[in-house]
């Protein structure tokens, strides 16, 4: 069975600056992949040629056997687009919102209607359906822009941070939504910030750094391929982290990472509890600090340190306006 999505030897560049080099990507239908990376790795450059909002300078993509960039028209029937910025006229009320996605995409009035209170209906809007889209909450916001994703029953969609800004309780409903999405055979392309999002919803993910796949895999997989267990000692605050990182690059395996913002250093180690307990003692020999020590099976936010060198951040990338000639007619 072909892939979803499908992407080659994908490049793009801004004048000098390469932001995307050489990046290949496979999605199986039915699945949810996960695009990690730093800000500026390329995230956001590589949804919008996937969706046809830009051309990029060498590489294929195709969806659903359709090459996106031989007849994006036909590409643009097949994907549905959640972004960064939910796409709702606050103005309209929710189910007016739908109602003109659904004209937009040529339905009669009749199966627009139609469509809109369907779509209502499944996301839980039901009660806010003639209401204007202005009242809405964040969550209510993003299950609306995402309703209408949906209205022409695409095969694809891409969700580019689609729970930025929401609440814990807002991002679970939402979680809870694409879940559903991906029962029911819809292929999911989903790039976060929430790194404990991706690990609860894509089947596989792949980290890119500089334009570059640098990892792919489960999240499992990749949990596994950065080692053991991670000792983190909090120092006190004001502490020197520099005597702290030579301890625990004599305890640990590899080296050590130092997160400046909550006063931490950390290690992969073979053996958890006796090298915390040796860490420590070293600590303390050399007038170190710590105030909390704990040992922990790698995550995700592990792995993207080791990867990268840094947090994940909302994507910040070159903007396109300056260049409309490249968008896809």
């Amino acid at each position: 069975m072909k892939p979803a999505v499908q992407i080659t030897g994908l490049v793009k560049n801004y004048g000098r600056v390469r932001v995307l080099d050489d990046v290949d990507l496979e999605i199986p239908a039915g699945t949810v992949m996960g695009l990690l990376g730093p800000n500026g790795a390329g995230k956001t450059t590589t949804v919008r040629i996937v969706t046809t909002l830009l051309r990029p300078n060498a590489g294929t993509v195709q969806v659903a056997g359709v090459d996106v960039l031989h007849d994006p028209a036909a590409a643009r029937r097949l994907i549905g687009v959640s972004g960064q910025y939910a796409a709702v006229d606050a103005n309209l009320t929710g189910y007016e919102n739908l109602r003109m996605v659904a004209r937009l995409y040529g339905m009669s009035r009749d199966s627009a209607a139609g469509r809109a209170r369907e779509l209502l209906s499944q996301f839980g809007l039901e009660d806010a359906a003639d209401r204007r889209a202005g009242t809405y909450s964040g969550g209510m916001t993003r299950r609306l822009d995402l309703a209408g994703a949906l209205i022409a029953r695409p095969p694809v969609v891409v969700l580019d941070e689609p729970t930025t800004g929401l609440d814990p309780r807002a991002r679970t409903d939402m979680w809870g939504v694409i879940g559903d999405l991906v029962r029911d055979g819809t292929t999911v392309l989903l790039t976060t910030q929430y790194l404990e999002e991706a690990d609860r919803l894509a089947d596989e993910i792949t980290v890119i750094d500089k334009g570059r796949v640098i990892a792919r895999g489960s999240a499992d997989e990749l949990k596994s391929s950065i080692g053991g267990d991670r000792l983190t000692v909090t120092l006190a605050s004001g502490q020197d982290p520099a005597p702290a990182l030579r301890v625990l690059a004599d305890v640990g395996l590899g080296d050590p990472a130092h997160e400046a913002s909550v006063d931490e250093v950390s290690v992969v180690v073979a053996d958890g509890s006796r090298t915390m307990v040796e860490a420590l003692r070293r600590l303390d020999d050399a007038d170190v600090l710590a105030v909390d020590a704990r040992v922990h099976r790698p995550s995700l936010d592990d792995v993207f340190l080791s990867l990268t060198g840094a947090p994940a951040t909302p994507d910040s990338e070159p903007e396109t306006s300056d260049v409309p000639e490249e968008i896809m007619s």
